[in-house]
């Protein structure tokens, strides 16, 4: 994997597994594949891909919309307004790990952002989460100048719904590897009485090529259209198994969660100009 092709994109062919552990054991493993692109030069992938697009409609596409604020303005704008509000590096790259939209649909319960410094190290992560009903929050974790080569190790505590079976009072410890040849975002879930949920994607990297496209068309057919069908498959799996839907929790006031030196905050997440 060369540090041209991760600045560029890549296509991440895997596997994402989830493991409930109580109060009863459930279990689901799919295969997908997931896209890291460089926030900056996606106007270049879709001059030179004839199956990709920005903010079109093509086999596979990629909209500002769809993800940060929800506004159709540039994406990489918002997330520097949102880490140099924090007094955090905005002047590197921004990698970007999410799902596109294939024949015009997506949905994203989990995408990252890897933000970086201009010396190219690793500042911040920005987890963005969605549900089902149509909220969207995000996490913003400083990543420390201690933090290991490989792995990066973050917790926040969940402040945002996304399954209407898992209680609200519970905290997120997440591990991830930092993108290459392969990559690996890991989360456990906590509770009071410990572990209650796990969740891991592991894939192995591609270039991104038309042809690389065109294949994952075929080896993944309608993937998106299959996510959210897979999320409503799983609540029936879980009734039938005697689960019982929670009362929903408000979004929280704020759209990002800074979490700093063990405390979280939340701010505002900074409007575009175009908002």
């Amino acid at each position: 994997m060369t540090n041209d092709l991760i600045g560029g994109a890549a296509l991440y062919h895997g596997r994402v597994m989830h493991r409930r552990l109580r109060p009863v054991s459930h279990r689901l493993d799919y295969r997908l594949f997931s896209m890291l692109i460089d926030l900056d030069r996606l106007d270049q992938l879709d001059q030179r891909l004839k199956y990709f697009s920005r903010n079109k409609f093509n086999l596979f596409s990629f909209h500002d919309r769809d993800h940060g604020a929800g506004a159709p303005s540039d994406l990489a704008e918002w997330v520097r307004r949102v880490l140099s509000d924090e007094g955090l590096p905005a002047d590197g790259a921004i990698r970007f790990l999410f799902y596109p939209r294939i024949l015009g649909y997506a949905f994203n319960p989990l995408s990252v952002f890897y933000c970086h410094d201009a010396q190219g190290d690793l500042a911040a992560i920005i987890y963005a989460v969605r549900n089902t009903f149509g909220g969207r929050h995000a996490y913003l974790i400083p990543v420390e100048a201690s933090a290991g080569a490989t792995d990066i190790r973050q917790s926040a505590d969940k402040v945002f719904q996304v399954s209407p079976f898992m209680e609200m009072a519970t905290r997120y410890h997440f591990r991830l590897s930092r993108p290459d040849a392969r990559i690996l975002v890991a989360i456990r879930q906590h509770d009071a009485a410990g572990p209650i949920f796990n969740a891991i994607f592991s894939g192995q990297a591609e270039p991104v090529t038309d042809g690389a496209l065109k294949r994952a068309f075929f080896r993944y057919p309608l993937m998106t259209v299959k996510i959210i069908l897979g999320i409503h498959w799983e609540a029936l799996r879980l009734l039938a198994k005697g689960m019982r839907l929670l009362p929903g929790a408000p979004d929280p006031a704020h759209a990002v969660t800074v979490v700093r030196l063990g405390r979280e905050e939340r701010i505002e997440a900074p409007p575009l100009a175009a908002e």
